[in-house]
């Protein structure tokens, strides 16, 4: 089969901002960006999403700290507000959602869809911002800290609208989508092939242990998390894949009766949250936390979904503060299945 080639070409920064400039009349466009300050310390920065005028704005060379997930996702979202009398939903706005990411975040995207688009019924106010998203590709030329998406197959994807780099005072771009090229074709002068970076192999490697024994689930590798972790929950929150939510009401002060409802993101590693009626934790230990966290992210989802939920982007142990390495659990737990494996062949 013939392949397919999309249409590439390279654009002066100042010019490719004019057109983003265009862009914004009916997209909102979110890139990773440098805050200054804004950073674990207050003399450190960190790497958000948030939304963009110029190209140049964009952190291409380091790992943003958080995952482009809050935009569709939002950390706080609003479901309705309510009265005596009445339900109604907030208005949404009009403009179409540009989002400038990586390989690994866009894969990441899919186990979003897999959650709240296909685990039984369509989550509503998901599909309603999810329907507006289209991707730009940012390329990988080298595997940041911590990385481990090739063990997870992340480190490619085809699922992009657009794709750029910028080069010198160039923007190289890779354009699919017929509708975003509509806004470059007036200023395009020939045409050249634009392919995108990717990483082919990153300094961790992680082994996923093909048919886990149940045993690991009583297993002494565990135990460190019950003193080493704090339940603190930024590895969910920076996570690109959990999903998990809490819901709140929050009342007017002058009408108890009037108010509105949120949904929240939550974490299943902080304390409270497997709390149910009565008082009664399943997870009370930390330890139980971790290992249903890993266990979930390589095993449990891909039983349902046909893959693993983890895209090995290593933000994880980027922000843990005790430097709890999930890449490396997920290795200690290949090395105790291969034992427990060998114990059976023994007997």
């Amino acid at each position: 089969m013939e392949a397919i080639i999309f249409m590439g070409f390279r654009l002066k920064i100042e010019k490719f901002d004019e057109h983003l400039e265009r862009l914004r009349d009916k997209y909102k466009v979110y890139a990773p960006v440098k805050l200054k300050g804004k950073g674990t310390f207050a003399d450190t920065d960190t790497i958000r999403y948030k939304e963009i005028k110029s190209i140049k704005e964009i952190e291409f060379n380091t790992k943003s700290t958080f995952s482009p997930k809050e935009i569709i996702l939002p950390i706080t979202q609003t479901l309705f507000y309510f009265t005596e009398d009445e339900c109604k939903e907030p208005k949404e706005g009009e403009k179409k959602i540009l989002i400038f990411l990586r390989s690994c975040d866009i894969h990441a995207m899919k186990r979003l869809d897999e959650v709240y688009l296909r685990n039984g019924d369509e989550d509503y106010y998901y599909k309603t911002l999810r329907e507006k998203v289209k991707f730009v590709l940012m390329g990988c030329s080298d595997s940041f800290e911590n990385c481990f998406c090739a063990s997870m197959g992340s480190n490619k994807t085809e699922d992009y609208d657009m794709y750029t780099k910028i080069k010198n005072d160039e923007v190289f771009v890779e354009c699919k989508s017929e509708e975003l090229m509509n806004y470059f074709n007036k200023d395009i002068v020939g045409t050249l092939v634009v392919e995108p970076e990717y990483v082919s192999s990153n300094d961790i490697k992680v082994t996923i242990p093909e048919n886990l024994d149940q045993r690991v689930n009583k297993s002494k590798m565990w135990d460190e998390y019950s003193s080493r972790c704090i339940a603190c929950g930024r590895c969910n929150f920076v996570c690109g894949t959990c999903s998990c939510f809490t819901m709140q009401d929050v009342f007017s002060k002058e009408n108890k009766n009037v108010g509105e409802r949120r949904r929240i993101w939550s974490s299943c590693q902080v304390d409270g949250f497997s709390d149910m009626a009565g008082g009664h934790g399943f997870r009370k230990d930390k330890k139980d936390r971790m290992r249903f966290k890993v266990m979930h992210k390589v095993y449990d989802f891909k039983k349902r979904a046909g893959y693993h939920m983890c895209i090995g982007c290593g933000r994880c142990d980027d922000i843990c503060p005790e430097y709890i390495s999930f890449s490396s659990c997920v290795n200690k737990l290949n090395e105790r299945s291969e034992e427990h494996t060998s114990e059976l062949q023994s007997q």
